[in-house]
């Protein structure tokens, strides 16, 4: 009963819970994507051990270059899915950015409540690499977003709307975008914000890569799915409206 391997000694439910943990542990790792050192370190120092199963799908297939459409809902590990890959890729190429440069990756997304989510899972993922990045949303004064623009940043973690404003305005330049990421695709529908991306993806090099993130696809994330994406990868992770199985749901009759 010792043996951690030996599942068969264990009652029934413990024994599917080990053969589950195990399975994964021992087929998969971070150290499996080749990832670089220094992201290594940054992801056992978040307390990562192993991928989720987006993340396990997904990035080998975003470090490969492909565009993807992936069905993943929150808290599901999506974050660094996509963020892996990019701080890998932008790494390899350029591994000590200096100075003035326009941004190389953009990750849209629908709320600032997000939007500073995911930039806080750049930092820190990121937090042994050179690469900078800049945080965009409305509601807040825009003057450290144009002054960090300005100085040069790598990665741009923004909604639509307030990257719009800079964009019309000459702030910041989208002309060498390398990697484009669409997080909770159908929240921003919902929210009304197609015609701000339609014209953000316009400002973008037509060679480039895209990762599409959606709980759910309607046809009209399907559409613009097929308005973007070439030749994607397609992952589905959860059943269509399925709980997270992360999270806790308690009733309180009152």
């Amino acid at each position: 009963a010792q043996d951690p391997y030996n599942i068969f000694l264990l009652p029934v439910p413990t024994a599917l819970t080990a053969l589950r943990a195990t399975s994964w542990s021992i087929a998969l790792s971070f150290e499996t994507f080749n990832l670089h050192p220094a992201l290594l370190r940054a992801v056992a120092e978040a307390g990562y051990t192993v991928p989720t199963p987006i993340q396990a799908r997904a990035i080998p297939l975003a470090l490969a270059g492909h565009d993807l459409q992936a069905a993943a809902q929150t808290g599901t590990g999506k974050t660094a899915a996509f963020a892996l890959p990019i701080l890998q890729r932008l790494d390899a190429a350029v591994s000590e950015p200096r100075g003035p440069r326009a941004p190389r990756a953009l990750v849209l997304v629908p709320t600032r409540e997000l939007a500073a989510q995911v930039a806080e899972s750049f930092q820190d993922l990121g937090r042994h690499l050179k690469q900078r990045g800049v945080l965009i949303f409305g509601g807040v004064g825009p003057k450290p977003q144009v002054k960090a623009l300005a100085e040069g940043v790598d990665i741009v973690v923004a909604t639509p709307g307030r990257l719009l404003d800079h964009l019309q305005l000459r702030l910041v330049d989208l002309s060498r975008i390398e990697i484009l990421v669409l997080d909770e695709a159908d929240r921003m529908l919902d929210m009304g914000f197609i015609r701000p991306i339609r014209k953000l993806i316009a400002a973008l090099p037509k060679q480039r890569q895209n990762l599409l993130f959606s709980a759910t696809f309607s046809n009209e994330i399907r559409e613009l799915a097929r308005g973007i994406l070439r030749d994607p990868q397609s992952i589905d992770i959860a059943p269509r409206n399925a709980p997270v199985e992360l999270i806790d749901h308690r009733v309180y009759h009152v």
